[in-house]
């Protein structure tokens, strides 16, 4: 069909002003392109030479400073110290073997680590920095630095290395940080890029390894320009990573430290706890050992040291292990009873020296007995045999109630490694756990904290400390993290009947203030200190019949491993009480030799801040006090010492 002139140049019209749109838009483009390859070709000529000559980018981590450990009045526990180190990226390196020649002439390599940074080089990505030579010389830095064109991919570092100045002190309760191993890779279900560089420190128990997270920060990055042979021509951009948190402790360092001394090579720990607020004050384990030596992975001598050793260095006594708490569990019992109103506290027991149950006969530990026993004499003497005529009228059930209410198997929540829940046993749990019927032997054996009861030094601690109070009080470690101050554990009040629990503290009030009282021994004799506690023996093994026909009849007749455990908590003062204090002497024999000491000593320390005067001691024990005060003194670090802590 033919168009019409007007049609015809209506669709001209049409055909112009498309191709004036496509036009420009090609305008538009190549002067998009022209300004472009303008700002590439002149304003970028210089970076673009560099990178014609093979010249590439390289992003690098800035590993992040780890947050500092304080204690509660600002002393480091733990915190970072310059460390000189060379790395090498494999595969900027080209032959590393060749590579390593060289830098043995410049740097004297240990051949262990050596083998170590080798083997981690294999397994790692190739861009990551493998440590190949730490703790060096800041001369030894300076040589690699001026030879760095005949090393490539080999990088002279200042980095910051974990230091704890305090040494043996806090080793149990900061733990250490040391060289990210597979094992802590696989345990984390998303791996912080961090933790893939080689060597790079991570926590691996106590503090360290529980506050990881908020201890480790954030990393940094930089772009480096390196040349074809690897070396660093430029850093282009760099953006700092954060620091980790600092985190203050509750535990006062110089208590600590004292605590430690006291306590010397005794197998045994010691906790003591504010009653205002729950704040643990000292949470000693002994012996004890150096976290230094763990940093960049300790030897396998001083490991094997650590493993061999019978009185475990390596464990966090105060919460990793479980005993039978003996005597101090006494407390439990007569409560549960009073609480129940099975009995009064002028009720009475007579102890002949033994409690005939089911055709068995359970002794007393004073074979002749004691007579006739109430509350208040049956805890200051600890007679056993008014508390397994308790028992019998209580039931266990109402026992172990009681030892729940008061911090008894239960798991306390403190950024300590391997914390147990102890136990307080009840008939389900055997059947369940034992699979056997409760008998009536097994409640008589619990009324005296023996059988299957257990407890930590940490919830015997907290027993006391409830005791004392009334109050549903829970350890705290931890005071404030990056300032904030966390939760107290003061708690609530425990429901308890007031009335009683002062009868139980008046008991225990004359176990350490009576002649007759198993503490009096290691009372105090300052009258606004005065403290109320409990001795306890926990036996370990019978004494076996072939023994005493030899003559095996005590403690001491037996090898170390045999003998009694020896336990003493208390509270002081008494009359407006502060602190609660636990002590557990492994194989230490009898409560009131062995624990009963350590405790009175730690418990005056603890009220005074210092070493307390000697009229605070009884007249027999000054001369003795003075000599250990002395030797203690020099055994501690002091204001002045070099940070490196005790001997």
């Amino acid at each position: 069909m033919r168009r019409t002139a007007t049609e015809t140049t209506e669709s001209a019209l049409k055909i112009t002003r498309r191709g004036l749109i496509v036009a420009a838009v090609q305008v538009g483009f190549v002067g998009v392109l022209g300004a472009r390859m303008r700002y590439m070709q002149v304003d970028q000529a210089d970076e673009f030479r560099l990178l014609a000559d093979e010249n590439r980018i390289n992003i690098r981590l800035i590993p992040p400073a780890r947050g500092q450990l304080f204690d509660r009045n600002g002393a480091v526990i733990a915190e970072n110290e310059p460390s000189y180190r060379i790395t090498m990226v494999r595969e900027d390196a080209g032959d590393v073997n060749t590579i390593i020649g060289r830098l043995s002439t410049l740097v004297e390599l240990d051949d262990d680590e050596l083998n170590r940074a080798l083997s981690e080089m294999k397994r790692s990505a190739p861009f990551l920095p493998v440590t190949i030579a730490d703790r060096i010389t800041w001369e030894e830095l300076s040589r690699v630095a001026a030879n760095a064109p005949a090393l490539p991919g080999v990088t002279p570092e200042v980095g910051l290395s974990r230091r704890y100045p305090l040494g043996q002190d806090f080793a149990h309760v900061a733990g250490y940080v040391g060289p990210v191993s597979q094992r802590d890779l696989e345990r984390i279900e998303d791996p912080d890029q961090l933790l893939r560089i080689p060597r790079f420190q991570i926590g691996k128990v106590g503090v360290e390894a529980k506050y990881e997270d908020q201890l480790r920060g954030k990393a940094g990055a930089k772009r480096v320009e390196v040349n074809a042979v690897g070396r660093v021509m430029r850093e282009l951009d760099r953006r700092e990573g954060n620091s980790g948190a600092n985190v203050q402790l509750t535990v006062d360092a110089k208590l600590q430290s004292y605590v430690q001394s006291r306590l010397g090579e005794e197998s045994a720990s010691v906790v003591v706890m504010d009653l205002k607020r729950g704040d643990l004050l000292a949470i000693a384990s002994s012996p004890t050992y150096d976290p230094n030596k763990f940093v960049r992975g300790i030897s396998v001598a001083d490991y094997s040291f650590l493993r061999d050793n019978d009185r475990r260095p390596l464990a966090s006594k105060t919460v990793q292990d479980a005993y039978p708490p003996g005597s101090t569990f006494k407390m439990v019992t007569a409560l549960a009873a009073l609480e129940a109103g099975v009995i009064t506290a002028e009720d009475t027991v007579h102890c002949p020296g033994h409690l005939e149950v089911s055709d068995r006969k359970f002794h007393c530990w004073k074979r002749a007995g004691h007579g006739h026993m109430n509350l208040e004499l049956s805890l200051r003497e600890s007679c056993d045999v008014y508390y397994y005529d308790l028992a019998l009228k209580v039931g266990i059930e109402n026992i172990s109630a009681m030892a729940r209410k008061l911090g008894m198997g239960e798991k306390h929540d403190i950024p300590m490694s391997a914390v147990v829940s102890g136990l307080a046993p009840t008939k389900e749990w055997k059947q369940r756990v034992r699979g056997k019927e409760w008998v009536i032997g097994d409640t008589v054996n619990a009324s005296i904290g023996q059988g299957f009861v257990l407890s930590s030094p940490l919830q015997l601690a907290v027993m006391t400390a409830r005791l004392a109070t009334g109050r549903a009080i829970s350890p705290r470690l931890v005071n404030t993290i990056d300032g904030i101050a966390q939760p107290t554990g003061l708690g609530e009040d425990l429901g308890i009947n007031e009335n009683n629990l002062r009868k139980i503290r008046k008991a225990m009030f004359e176990v350490s203030n009576s002649r007759r009282g198993t503490a009096y021994g290691s009372r105090i004799i300052e009258n606004a200190f005065r403290m109320a506690g409990k001795t306890g023996t926990s036996q370990v093994r019978n004494i076996s019949a072939a023994e005493r026909a030899r003559g095996v009849t005590r403690n001491e007749d037996l090898p170390w491993k045999r003998r009694d455990h020896a336990l003493f908590v208390n509270f002081a003062p008494y009359d407006n009480p502060e602190i609660a204090v636990s002590v557990i002497v492994e194989h230490g024999g009898g409560g009131s030799t062995a624990a009963a000491p350590i405790a009175r000593d730690v418990t005056l320390q603890a009220l005074y801040g210092e070493d307390p005067p000697l009229a605070a001691y009884p007249n027999k024990d000054r001369g003795r006090i003075r000599a250990l005060q002395k030797r203690l003194r020099e055994m501690r670090p002091t204001d002045d010492d070099d940070g490196q802590g005790r001997a």
